[in-house]
């Protein structure tokens, strides 16, 4: 079988009335490809995602069928497929990545620095970098293909691009898009919190069912679409340690000629930064 869709770090392969998408051990920085792999890290991503989607079902269906390869054509059961791959239902997937903050770090803070906002919304002042701001705030982007950067839009500019798409829709699917992001993440950085980790930002993606209802998409609070930060040691005023490829970004960001390849040092940390994050989440080892 082939896929018929690469990603970044996803393979989706079709499977008649299904998909079947696996998370591969790549590791995008800044939307580019590295050339390492990270191990274990695809199985990090739809375990943590599984994991996720059973505990956020009573809020909205997702389109998670089996996470077992048992379930699955005979394809996949093979080594390289077990533990990174899910079946999931076919959805007609909406234009928007859905962005919700419960604390100002990285682009948000340089905004807020600059003039006070984030993605067009006003902030309180005298806000100190990685402070939790007073509720969640929903800061929607465009999805940018492969080697563009998705493009962060006002929610006023999400009904209209909506629109574009879905005529007559535009206004109910960006207010329902809106309410779930911000019930999603307030019910699972709640639960984080008690684990010992700080869910500071993140993002989901929306399909539409045959029947035209939302359903939850793609991945769900991994390290690769979210910040987790550690609680303990958490103080606002600068940057903090992640559980996700932050320490790999910021790798690059400090070596500028690093031809978009890591040390195998930091290699290493990344994978343990991984299976930390999805153990102490999850209570399970890997």
């Amino acid at each position: 079988m082939k896929p018929i869709k690469e990603g970044k770090v996803r393979e989706i392969y079709d499977n008649g009335d299904s998909l079947i998408m696996v998370a591969t051990d790549r590791i995008s920085c800044f939307d580019v490809i590295l050339n390492n792999t990270i191990t274990k890290k695809g199985t990090v991503l739809t375990q943590m995602s599984k994991f996720w989607f059973d505990m956020t079902a009573d809020i909205l269906p997702n389109h998670m069928i089996s996470a077992d390869v048992k379930d699955m054509p005979e394809f996949f059961r093979q080594p390289q497929f077990d533990g990174n791959s899910m079946m999931c239902k076919k959805l007609n997937m909406l234009p928007i990545e859905c962005i919700v903050r419960g604390y100002i770090t990285g682009s948000g803070w340089a905004s807020y620095q600059k003039d006070g906002t984030v993605c067009g919304i006003r902030l309180p002042e005298g806000l100190k970098e990685s402070d939790k701001l007073p509720e969640p705030i929903y800061t929607p982007s465009t999805k940018a293909e492969i080697g563009e950067h998705d493009e962060n839009i006002s929610y006023e500019q999400s009904i209209a691009h909506l629109e574009k798409y879905f005529p007559g829709k535009g206004e109910e699917y960006a207010a329902k898009l809106r309410d779930y992001t911000i019930a999603l993440y307030k019910k699972c950085a709640d639960y984080a919190l008690t684990r010992g980790i700080i869910i500071a930002d993140t993002k989901f993606e929306f399909g539409l069912d045959e029947d035209g209802n939302i359903v939850l998409g793609d991945e769900m609070l991994t390290p690769d679409s979210s910040r987790f930060w550690p609680a303990d040691g958490y103080e606002a005023g600068h940057g903090q340690p992640s559980f996700d490829k932050q320490f790999a970004r910021d790798w690059l960001k400090a070596n500028p000629d690093n031809n978009w390849t890591l040390p195998q040092d930091v290699v290493q940390k990344t994978i343990d930064i991984y299976l930390q994050g999805y153990e102490m989440l999850t209570g399970k080892t890997l």
